[in-house]
């Protein structure tokens, strides 16, 4: 018997990174997997790699409308939504000075508005049987990082987004949980695209490497075996928390 056994999860931004490596571990724990994303190359080849406890939906975030189809797709197909993971998100490697408002406003999109429509459509589904919410943050959601001005904003933002859904949701006797995680830097897609777009890629990567005192990158799977915990019936005293997984990062 798996730790998720015949529940239900949907897992944005399920394609790469962390949210695909929730999607693997998930399944071996006995969920039904639905990985949300606008990539549908990337996360149809996520889908075969899992195998028959997955399927795709193709979600942009930052629409409405979308969650509201989704949503109401995996109810009517499925019986119920049992788990969320808002994990789709971008990144932004510049401070405030040389941000545009074009570009506050883009990351704004997905990974504020994304995660505020996530749960926002989530708790409409998941009201009448409970749930889990889990909202993929950062250490840049606790602590400022100067070259990461709009980036920490957002993570910040889906912090306290979290607190306020999981207060709201204890206090209508929903029985819907709703945790964040805050990894530090990760060895996903995401980083290797900050590293890349940088002036010095290898002084850049050397840094984030050398960040947590831990002296290397996270790897998604240990993010993914926290995101698990608060995904499962294990913890169901926990809400409006928030997990740390970054090394030692913010011990300092």
């Amino acid at each position: 018997m798996g730790r998720l056994q015949d529940k239900i999860a949907l897992i944005t931004g399920g394609a790469s990174g962390i949210g695909r490596a929730a999607a693997h571990l998930f399944a071996e724990e006995g969920a039904t997997v639905v990985i949300a994303d606008r990539d549908e190359a990337a996360a149809r080849a996520a889908v075969a790699a899992i195998g028959g406890r997955a399927s795709f939906q193709r979600l942009d975030v930052t629409a409405e409308d979308r969650w509201i189809a989704v949503t109401d797709a995996l109810v009517r197909d499925r019986g119920r939504l049992d788990i969320l993971i808002n994990s789709a998100g971008v990144s932004l490697l510049k401070d405030i000075e040389t941000t545009t408002l074009d570009e506050w406003r883009v990351l704004m999109a997905v990974n504020l508005d994304g995660t505020f429509l996530g749960c926002k459509h989530a708790v409409r589904v998941m009201k009448e049987r409970g749930g889990s919410i889990v909202n993929m943050s950062s250490v840049a959601g606790l602590i400022g990082s100067g070259f990461l001005a709009a980036y920490c904003a957002s993570k910040g933002g889906v912090r306290l987004l979290t607190k306020a859904v999981a207060l709201h949701c204890a206090r209508k006797g929903y029985n819907i949980r709703c945790n964040s995680v805050h990894p530090s830097f990760a060895d996903t897609p995401m980083l290797e695209g900050m590293v890349a777009a940088a002036r010095n890629p290898d002084k850049l990567a050397a840094s984030f490497t050398a960040a947590a005192p831990l002296g290397r990158l996270a790897q998604p799977i240990e993010v993914a075996r926290t995101i698990l915990f608060l995904a499962s019936d294990e913890s169901v005293f926990t809400t409006g928390a928030e997990l740390v997984v970054d090394g030692g990062l913010t011990a300092a």
